[in-house]
């Protein structure tokens, strides 16, 4: 090695497991799964470049965790069934084989659902129409439909969903861990907004109430995963449809959020921004460093534009434990590799995901 950033090249614990360094992939949707939910071959080979390139630890795409409302793309994988999580056996071989560890990100669509063939309407906490259209690259088209208020049912049905999934995740893909993703605009994170979130109940109005939900999914998937195992979270502000969303409590919910996350029991938190070192509500620290403030004693990984070395290392000094890449590793899935040889690394180039963003042979050659 001849890199002069070590820190870098630490390993890390989480839970139980140790990942050899600090470098993740982080979760991105590349719809490439069949159209019944199966992860490929294709699939398979798209996330061995990545262990096989050297990161210590590689998330998933977002997996649908029911068969009614989760599902938020066509060609996204689940694991709803046997034969879903068995599926996934080869892909989760092929990146343990290469000496890093496979998390499986849970999701659940919610309000912003763009193709489920489960349903044919859309479940949100309040029936608050959400804002931007739909994403082309993932095969959706005009405005987001109007969603249904979930009800009890339903939202006892989304908790199942995600302890169910993570049960086969461990029990029969073989993952060795399991992200809950409470970020970006879904499901999780619809009740965590204030603008998608009127709801009166115990999961509506204060900071505290709208993020019971997560609280209560964490608990159920550690039930059913145990204690051994790794479980994070993802949390974010900005959202697939509204990249410029704050949290209205600022430090104060992020006290409140970090604080209760890391009360629930997880093993990490990971936080995304557009650019993960910038001052998190207009000025002053980042997200990375209020999740670690408090979350102390909580493993933090943080995303967001960290494909530039230094900008990853300042985050490193801000708080977080390992960071995650996601364009930054589709252009270069040999990120580490290369780091540790200080070899020139690759620029980003979107039409990677035009015109629909599912896995193109010529990424594979990388």
């Amino acid at each position: 090695m001849t890199t002069g950033h070590q820190k870098l090249f630490d390993a890390v614990q989480i839970g139980d497991q140790t990942t050899k360094n600090r470098l993740g992939v982080a979760p991105m949707t590349r719809v490439t799964a069949t159209e019944d939910g199966h992860a490929t071959e294709t699939m398979a080979r798209y996330y061995e470049r990545f262990a096989r390139g050297g990161f210590g630890l590689v998330i998933t795409e977002g997996i649908y965790t029911d068969q009614a409302h989760a599902q938020g793309y066509l060609f996204q994988p689940g694991l709803t069934d046997m034969a879903q999580a068995r599926a996934w056996q080869p892909v989760v071989k092929a990146i343990q084989s290469n000496g890093a560890l496979a998390l499986a990100q849970l999701m659940h669509a919610g309000g912003i659902s763009q193709g489920n063939r489960f349903r044919d309407f859309n479940v949100a906490p309040s029936a608050v129409q959400p804002k931007g259209e739909q994403m082309a690259f993932y095969r959706g088209e005009g405005l987001y439909p109007q969603p249904r208020e979930i009800d009890d049912a339903q939202i006892k049905e989304a908790i199942d969903g995600f302890a169910e999934s993570a049960r086969r995740a461990v029990e029969i893909s073989g993952f060795d861990g399991v992200e809950i993703h409470g970020a970006n605009g879904y499901l999780l994170d619809q009740f965590l907004t204030d603008y998608t979130n009127t709801r009166s109940d115990q999961y509506g109005g204060s900071t505290e109430n709208r993020v019971r939900l997560t609280l209560e999914v964490i608990g159920a998937v550690r039930a059913a995963i145990g204690n051994a195992v790794p479980l994070g979270v993802r949390i974010s502000q900005g959202k697939v449809n509204d990249n410029v969303h704050k949290w209205a409590g600022a430090e104060k919910d992020a006290e409140i959020i970090f604080g209760s996350l890391a009360d629930a029991g997880v093993d990490y938190i990971h936080v995304t921004e557009f650019e993960a070192w910038q001052p998190a509500f207009g000025e002053g620290p980042s997200l990375a460093h209020f999740a670690k403030k408090y979350a102390p004693n909580t493993v933090i990984l943080a995303n967001g534009s960290l494909h530039d070395v230094a900008k990853a290392e300042e985050v490193l000094q801000q708080g977080a434990d390992v960071v995650t890449l996601g364009r930054g590793a589709l252009a270069n899935p040999d990120f580490p590799a290369r780091i540790a040889q200080s070899a020139q690394l690759r620029d980003f180039d979107p039409a990677v995901l035009g015109p629909i963003a599912y896995v193109k042979e010529s990424e594979l050659e990388l």
